[in-house]
């Protein structure tokens, strides 16, 4: 196993405190109770009483508190009292009786009220899936059951456990989520820093490019500035017409045992969908290719199927069989076995870390075969998952793979991928809830093929609301099958379509700074990207009535539409629940007073995105091309409130920030009365990784005017011209330091109001697909007051005058 990267084993050992103290363990007879914080218990039992010490797949740190507690018992009952839990075994019945939380609930159903988790593939999925068992629950327990999973051992290979009766993990938080999601990364590993150019824009499309056809393909991509930042190779990239070029002996293998395949799916796959050698007939100069798409400031991943073996078409057959112990003269098919540390040795040596030298950056693995191995209980897909992120580690490059969900314990090898959906709305109205609520056991780098990926009906609508949803979803990645009509370019769709994705993906790619940020507290704190609404509103029952609406990061709440709109409004229906407070739409400007649920009505070129009070939104001005750096101009939402947000940055690519080489900008705001004081800090930290001087473009979103306006740098005042529009304040500061202060203090401000009502109603009305005289007749005279009653009693009409009025 020598190929594993050295770096990441010493780090992954480091982290291995898999054994409980004893003085946080009891054991009586056959039973072993661990109490691994104040509001974790394990619960073994093994009638050999030999107890699983070493980590699992699941399981890596049983040592990561110190939490105080006691214990009472009697004959048939053990009691474990912590500050924040009771908990009470019955060795009669052999199980927890009950937990009582810190809030006087006593629970003894541990399945009532589970919030559910995620699924391992959305795989010619239409519509929903019934999802697995999560960490959250509103009767405030969850249980993982880890006894099952293989051990994982300190060198980063996998072995068979013992058969153990019970090794359960009660998680006891009540509604405290964010608490939950942080100790189980202490418990099973945290989530990774993941690269920033993963969080741009992909494009993906499972197509026999030539290498000049997708040159040609990423040149448009640039002359139109819509930016890319991740370049994907689907599996044409290597041979797939077997058995024409290579023979029938190279094609149809029985699978291990000898039992012939049974499907055609599974034959189709045994021909064509593995491979290791570059097609040059369609790349006669990959390198070269691969050279230009780093040049360009693209990222490159290449897709991988590797179920079938090595077979002895493959370039690397003769070096690989000799290294394996095989005679190449026998032309012996390798099987996948990632079970031998031999083979697993080859497969990274020969197979992949040649092609890593030459450019290829990280890998899809696309496995959608069976779940067994030689190892009981191990997965293959989890075992790919694993050690293809260990092989690219190192100090100078963070791992990154993407592939399927395999189970909890996933979430330390991002980035997740759905599978191949089918294109409809159902399926995109389940995306927004899977993709938030897969938050419930840590998972929470999922990725979809944006705009669907096979089948369904063509419909520009419907591509341009799921290229908004993944625009507001942990990773952009556009993808499709090869079908000729299937393409998800932009500019393949019509001109209302066309420009509207394109204004979200380069606002994706402008929105990478507060992404990013957001990344480091999923690695540093556990707070997610996507978060389902009672993560912040425990205790309101509204927060479980909007399963498509979430969090995006600390300051932005989405709900993607997901129905269509009508055609006599060209207006699409979203139902959202607004929390008390004061939230402000990110497109419209429209400001909601909370505390209750409204329906809002968005054209083709919106979706509900509310800021919430003191919301701070850093983005880079760049959104144009395929730069991911750190910005030198960067722009700043700021909405009206009190609150702060961190900018974290560094160099988006290595492992150097674990030893202090980043850099760290707290941006504030505080609203007192009429007045406002908005504050850059001095960036704090590694300032070499970020520009040395910068542009800031500070858009003050509802503040329309002031009757002072008073701009410092470094302490002393700045003179400038602020810019007025559609009600917002725009100050532009150039050339600031970065270890430089501002500040901006605004003195009896006008707040940003709404538009006038019957404004509004009559620009709707105006919109409405109706005959004139209709509207003259029966609308005219609603418009000359606006209070009486709607006059046309159907919803689609009716629902967007009610938004504006109410």
């Amino acid at each position: 196993m020598s190929e594993l990267s050295p770096y990441f084993l010493s780090k992954f050992s480091q982290n291995f405190k898999s054994k409980t103290p004893d003085e946080f363990i009891i054991q009586r007879g056959d039973f072993r109770f661990s109490v691994l914080s104040s509001r974790i218990f394990r619960v073994e039992k093994d009638r050999k009483r030999i107890f699983t010490d070493e980590a699992t797949q699941t399981v890596v740190c049983r040592d990561f508190s110190k939490p105080k507690f006691k214990v009472s018992e009697s004959k048939r009952k053990l009691k474990i009292s912590t500050e924040d839990a009771i908990f009470l075994f019955d060795f009669t019945k052999e199980k927890v009786e009950s937990i009582t939380l810190k809030d006087s609930r006593t629970v003894t159903d541990f399945k009532t009220g589970n919030l559910k988790g995620t699924y391992r593939t959305l795989d010619m999925i239409n519509g929903s899936v019934k999802l697995g068992e999560g960490l959250m629950s509103q009767n405030g327990v969850s249980v993982i059951d880890d006894s099952k999973t293989v051990i994982m051992c300190e060198d980063g290979t996998m072995k068979e456990r013992r058969r153990v009766q019970k090794d359960e993990y009660y998680f006891a938080f009540g509604n405290d989520y964010r608490g939950c999601l942080k100790e189980f990364f202490k418990l099973c590993g945290e989530v990774p820093l993941v690269p920033r150019y993963c969080l741009g824009n992909w494009w993906s499309r499972y197509k026999d490019y030539s290498q000049q056809e997708y040159i040609d393909l990423m040149k448009a991509f640039i002359e139109k500035e819509i930016p890319i930042s991740v370049a994907t190779i689907d599996m044409d990239w290597h041979w797939v017409d077997v058995i024409e070029r290579f023979g029938k002996e190279n094609a149809y293998y029985r699978r291990e045992g000898g039992l012939p395949y049974k499907t055609i799916s599974e034959i189709f796959q045994s021909q064509g969908w593995t491979g290791y050698s570059w097609n040059t007939e369609l790349f006669p100069d990959y390198k070269g290719l691969l050279n230009w798409l780093h040049e360009k400031n693209f990222k490159v991943t290449v897709n991988l199927h590797p179920a079938q073996g090595i077979r002895p078409f493959e370039d690397q057959y003769e070096e690989f069989a000799e290294f394996m112990g095989v005679d190449p003269k026998t032309k012996k098919r390798i099987p996948f076995d990632i079970t031998d540390p031999r083979f697993i040795e080859g497969y990274f040596k020969i197979l992949h870390k040649p092609y890593e030298n030459d450019g290829v950056d990280f890998w899809w693995i696309d496995w959608q075969q069976e779940r067994d191995t030689k190892i009981k209980g191990l997965d293959p897909l989890w075992a790919l998952n694993h050690y293809h992120t260990l092989d690219l580690a190192s100090k100078e490059k963070r791992p990154l793979i993407l592939s399927r969900f395999a189970e909890v314990g996933s979430h330390r090898y991002p980035l997740g991928f759905s599978g191949d959906t089918i294109i409809s709305w159902k399926s995109l109205d389940f995306q927004p809830y899977f993709t938030a609520n897969a938050t419930n056991v840590g998972y929470t780098w999922w990725s979809h093929d944006i705009g669907g990926h096979t089948f369904g009906s063509r419909d520009d609508e419907l591509y341009v609301r799921w290229v908004q949803f993944g625009e507001f979803s942990p990773i952009m990645r556009l993808h499709s099958t090869k079908d000729e009509f299937m393409g998800k370019e932009p500019w393949k769709f019509n001109f209302a379509a066309n420009t509207a994705a394109v204004n979200a993906l380069r606002e994706r790619h402008a929105l990478v700074p507060y992404i990013y940020s957001i990344n480091r507290r999923t690695h540093e704190e556990g707070r997610a990207l996507c978060e389902p609404m009672y993560y912040s509103y425990p205790t309101e029952k509204a927060a479980y009535e909007v399963p498509n609406q979430y969090f995006f990061g600390s300051e932005l709440m989405v709900c993607p539409v997901t129905k269509p709109m009508d055609k006599r409004t060209f207006l699409a229906p979203t139902k959202v629940w607004l929390p008390k407070g004061r939230w402000t739409d990110w497109y419209t400007g429209r400001i909601y007073e909370g505390g209750r649920f409204v329906t809002m009505y968005r054209d083709i070129d919106a979706l509900p995105v509310l800021a919430k009070e003191g919301a701070i939104v850093p983005m880079s001005q760049n959104d144009r091309t395929n730069d991911i750096t750190n910005p030198e101009k960067l722009s700043v939402r700021i909405f009206r409130g009190t609150n702060s947000f961190t900018l974290y940055e560094d160099d988006g690519e290595t492992m150097k920030f674990e030893d202090g080489a980043f850099a760290e900008t707290v941006l504030s705001v505080r609203e007192a009365g009429k007045d406002l004081l908005f504050r850059i800090n001095p960036a704090k930290g590694d300032l070499s990784v970020i520009p040395e001087k910068r542009e800031w473009k500070l858009i003050f979103d509802d503040i329309s005017s002031a009757k002072e306006i008073t701009v410092r740098v470094g302490g002393r005042k700045k003179v400038f011209t602020p810019g007025h529009k559609e009600g917002k304040t725009i100050i532009v500061l150039p050339s600031v330091p970065s270890n430089a202060e501002v500040e901006i203090e605004f003195k009896a401000f006008e707040a940003r109001k709404n538009r006038d009502k019957k404004e509004c109603v009559v620009e709707l009305l105006s919109k409405y697909q109706l005959p004139t005289m209709l509207k003259q007749a029966t609308l005219g005279k609603f418009v000359e007051d606006i209070t009486s009653p709607f006059p046309l009693n159907d919803e689609a009409f009716k629902g967007p005058i009610d938004e504006v009025l109410l």
